[in-house]
């Protein structure tokens, strides 16, 4: 008995010292950060960057930006800021304030508008170009058009339904001079634009291609009302192929298909037709049929206590928080042979109040695609994300889920306590510059944000019942651009949502087997 209380001592000196490490962080270390805000007119969530103290939030065109009403602003339990809720501001430009505790931090909010311009002209080519700084709009006709007498079919210059123009738009008509001059009047603004109409030598134009693995967008210009559509073959054929009907969209004289089925590694090229003429021939190849590594999760070693999710003396893709979690108690994310198929081994993700008492913290059973850094006291920081430049269309797997109700929060979700836990499964890539850095320390707490700019498309599943088979599940992911290319990566999966801030259910377990992602629908 005695040998076991003395074996106690350095486990209880080591709870002390994280309690103390959690309690006793030196007041000039604790960062001030906006947490959340909500503007009148605000669309969507803002953006919060807590590493260069910006927040990014964007308007509904009806609000004039000079005066903006803040309805509410959250931030760091105990800082104190120069902007009050119910404020209202000037975002035409860029709004700072200060945040205060214990020092001074300086924040910025900008303000953005998604004001859907549109200039459409009959016999019109292509689509029109808006230069929004220099207040320019052009617009594309045939070489033999009749400047003279340009029909306008549709202008939207400014925020709809509250836009006048002068003169009205039925009255600008003569474009002899390649140009008209109108004005445009929104709350009391008052801009003078320059519209532009320009003869275009060909009447139909292959504009590019945005080519994924079985997937290219194809982008074409042509003469509005005409039959506007691709022809596609591979590099090395004789024969071109029309690009089906169903897969084209088009918008006045611009149009796009998203050609699908296309073969892996391999050189096409498309053109753009419209009726009986043809655009300029662009050569393209797609992209590789990239997987994720020990996407089975077949594959584990054991180091000491803690259970890594890839083979001994290999580099990982995966990792898990269990070398945080091993510092109280042992790793929560193990392997199991428990798997769908019956064969291999799968991810059991654990979530486990780690201690003695109430010495200790929640550890959310956890998997990621990136790195564990270090243990910051009790807390952890990892990299989310691993380089990755393919773009997938999905991504596909097997999990089951026993959910627990809710007994551990910390302030922000005590209104969770007592319900049942949530787990959560998410992918995204993004063209970031390096791997996202995740702190779960609450004074200097990054989360990952849907919502960052650098995000190319994402998707996410959760569940907060029980499943007790294992049931197989896809994440569709919804692009926001089709030509940007992603750098890196990122798939995480929780047992519980809210683990990053030490909230969920001790006792909820997710298990996870065989992700893969599929390229074409």
């Amino acid at each position: 008995m005695r040998k076991h209380i003395i074996s106690l001592f350095p486990l209880l000196a080591m709870l002390l010292l994280a309690g103390c490490i959690q309690n006793d962080i030196p007041y000039p270390r604790i960062k001030a950060q906006i947490l959340a805000i909500a503007a009148k007119g605000q669309v969507g969530s803002a953006t919060i960057d807590n590493e260069n103290r910006t927040v990014r939030i964007e308007l509904a065109d009806t609000i004039d930006l000079r005066h903006v009403r803040i309805e509410s602003l959250t931030v760091t339990e105990g800082a104190t800021t120069t902007l009050p809720a119910d404020s209202t501001i000037d975002l035409s430009s860029n709004y700072t304030l200060t945040l205060s505790i214990y020092q001074d931090y300086t924040w910025t909010i900008q303000a953005t508008q998604n004001i859907a311009r549109s200039f459409s002209v009959e016999g019109q080519i292509g689509s029109p170009v808006f230069d929004a700084y220099n207040h320019r709009a052009i617009a594309y006709v045939n070489k033999d058009a009749d400047l003279s007498n340009i029909h306008i079919t549709e202008l939207v210059l400014g925020p709809a339904g509250i836009t006048t123009y002068s003169p009205q738009i039925e009255n600008i008509t003569d474009f002899s001079l390649g140009f008209q001059k109108v004005v445009v009047v929104y709350h009391d603004i008052m801009e003078e634009w320059t519209l532009y109409i320009v003869p275009s030598e060909s009447e139909v134009s292959t504009d590019g291609v945005d080519a994924w693995t079985n997937v290219a967008w194809l982008h074409g210009s042509g003469k509005e009302g005409a039959q506007n559509g691709f022809e596609i073959k591979e590099a090395t054929a004789d024969t071109w192929e029309k690009v089906p009907d169903e897969y084209i969209t088009h918008d006045k004289g611009s149009f796009t298909a998203r050609m699908i089925h296309l073969k892996a590694n391999t050189t096409y090229v498309c053109r753009a037709v419209s009726g009986d003429l043809v655009g300029n021939e662009v050569t393209f190849t797609t992209g590789a049929l990239a997987e994720l590594p020990n996407g089975s999760f077949d594959y584990w070693n054991l180091a000491g206590k803690v259970w890594n999710p890839w083979p001994e003396g290999s580099e990982n893709f995966w990792d898990t928080g269990n070398k945080g979690a091993t510092t109280l108690g042992d790793s929560n994310t193990q392997p199991t042979d428990d798997t769908w198929s019956g064969t291999g081994q799968a991810a059991k993700l654990a979530t486990k109040f780690v201690g003695i008492g109430s010495l200790g913290k929640l550890a959310a059973g956890n998997m990621y695609v990136g790195n564990y850094i270090r243990t910051d006291g009790s807390n952890g920081v990892l990299n989310f994300g691993k380089p990755f430049t393919q773009r997938p269309t999905r991504l596909k797997g097997y999990f089951k889920y026993t959910t627990a109700p809710i007994n551990k929060t910390n302030s922000d979700f005590t209104s969770l306590m007592g319900q049942p836990d949530t787990c959560q499964i998410y992918i995204a890539l993004g063209d970031w510059s390096e791997p996202v850095e995740i702190r779960t320390k609450p004074s200097d707490r990054k989360v990952f944000d849907k919502n960052d700019p650098h995000v190319i498309a994402y998707a996410e599943m959760s569940s907060g019942e029980s499943v007790l088979e294992y049931t197989p599940f896809t994440l569709e992911l919804e692009y926001r651009d089709t030509a940007r290319i992603p750098s890196y990566i990122i798939v995480v999966a929780s047992a519980s949502k809210y683990g990053d801030y030490f909230t969920g259910g001790d006792g909820s377990v997710l298990f996870i087997d065989d992700f893969s992602l599929e390229y074409d629908y």
